[in-house]
């Protein structure tokens, strides 16, 4: 990911806040918070966001507005609504006052991070890669074919989900938390171990010398 994709964050419950930009910089996005919608409303004046998270109920200019007027001023910034209103005439609101889609809460980060990925994608047109690749490591999203140098790799569902996530993130830190959020969808529990499980399982058929999958003790894991 292009170190350069800022997310502005328009939260003002600070747990909620924090939990989204942890994600995202644990992402590997640039993100700026603000806590009001005037804030926001200046800040995206004068600097070029990649996308913005907007929740509805904002104090000084509620979301909804804050997008009409960012829309006004032809700031094309994609906008992700975020509301506790699941009904489908709110959800129309929010597409009508000029947002890009709507997601209710309660969410799983994993969910936020795909669709902000994919608003990312649409305004820059940019195109999904059909093949990833680390070293003599290539899989094919298309035939969910794996291979290593001549040898084709056999897995799992969640393990071929693993191995993607971590070739997403090649040389990066990847830790248990997004590994749980991303495969799993539930938040972290110190004491599951079933991230171990599958990197255990995943570590055996991909990478039994252990030279291209590992553990950075403390943090997470990392494919070189």
């Amino acid at each position: 990911m292009d170190d350069a994709m800022r997310i502005l964050v328009v939260e003002d419950d600070n747990k909620i806040a924090s939990f989204i930009v942890k994600g995202l910089k644990q992402a590997g996005y640039a993100v700026d918070r603000c806590a009001d919608g005037e804030e926001a409303l200046v800040l995206a004046e004068s600097t070029a966001f990649d996308a913005a998270v907007v929740d509805i109920m904002l104090p000084k200019l509620d979301g909804l507005s804050l997008v009409r007027r960012l829309r006004s001023q032809k700031i094309r910034i994609p906008v992700i609504i975020l509301s506790a209103k699941a009904a489908v005439e709110d959800r129309v609101k929010g597409l009508e006052a000029g947002a890009d889609d709507y997601l209710t809460k309660p969410f799983a980060f994993s969910e936020l991070s795909a669709r902000v990925q994919a608003l990312i994608r649409r305004a820059t047109q940019a195109a999904e890669p059909s093949r990833l690749s680390a070293g003599d490591l290539e899989m094919d999203l298309l035939t969910r074919e794996v291979r290593r140098g001549a040898d084709t790799i056999e897995l799992q569902s969640r393990e071929f989900a693993l191995l993607e996530y971590l070739m997403r993130h090649t040389g990066r830190p990847v830790t248990k938390t997004m590994i749980l959020e991303h495969i799993f969808d539930y938040s972290f529990d110190p004491q599951t171990n079933v991230v171990d499980v599958l990197m255990h399982r995943l570590r055996a058929k991909v990478d039994p010398d252990k030279t291209r999958l590992q553990t950075i003790r403390g943090v997470g894991y990392v494919l070189k």
